[in-house]
């Protein structure tokens, strides 16, 4: 059985990160489909988000806008 790689801790926080924007998406109107879709098509767009230092609500209502 293949040993699961263990991600680095930055790349956890980026994760746990945009599934706090997804619930913030989803809290202002798309379905959950459609925010896992636009965070998926728009991921360097929110890491960049991420990196400077934006909360997952200001990244949401970044992305809403």
């Amino acid at each position: 059985m293949p040993k699961k790689e263990k991600l680095d801790p930055e790349t956890e926080a980026l994760i746990q990160w945009c599934t706090e924007v997804e619930q913030f998406l989803v809290k202002g109107g798309a379905t959950l489909d459609q925010a896992q879709e636009h965070i998926e098509e728009q991921v360097e767009w929110f890491t960049d988000l991420f990196y400077d230092g934006l909360t997952p609500e200001e990244a949401a209502k970044e992305a809403l806008a």
